[in-house]
């Protein structure tokens, strides 16, 4: 029996079978890891820069912490976005892939920038060390706002 304006579930072992089955897939991931993700499929996706393109690749693309990084989100965004039959690869060439293949190959701040004769190791950004007590690890429940006015 149901409530007024509920409708009676009519569905099958088989259809709630499958329908977790789906939501399990979900959360299981096509490629191990980004370098699979990258090697089985963005190489193929994406089209590598010509010299006349001023851009820059670097194949040992793992040893850039920046590389690394939004290589990996687009690989996460993909294993999201793949499951979405409607929108999912359009929103993932749009708001992933292009935006980080273009910072990714960009020839002046690119992490990739230096590397046109082949793999340079990335230079840090220079730092220099903040003064004692400026900041505090936010980690713990005691921390406060180091810039509050009190």
């Amino acid at each position: 029996m149901t409530s007024p304006g509920q409708e009676e579930r009519t569905e099958s072992p088989e259809d709630i079978r499958r329908e977790e089955e789906e939501a399990a897939r979900a959360e299981e991931l096509f490629y191990a890891n980004v370098n699979e993700f990258v090697t089985e499929r963005l190489a193929y996706l994406l089209t590598p820069p010509t010299p006349a393109s001023g851009r820059a690749w670097c194949p040992e693309w793992y040893r850039h912490a920046q590389a690394l990084s939004r290589l990996d989100a687009l690989w996460r965004a993909w294993e999201m976005l793949r499951f979405d039959s409607a929108l999912g690869m359009s929103n993932w060439w749009l708001h992933h892939a292009d935006p980080h293949w273009r910072a990714l190959t960009d020839p002046v701040t690119g992490p990739f920038a230096h590397c046109a004769d082949g793999h340079r190791v990335p230079e840090p950004l220079p730092l220099v060390t903040p003064p004692d007590g400026l900041f505090v690890d936010q980690r713990r429940s005691e921390a406060r706002d180091p810039f509050a006015l009190d």
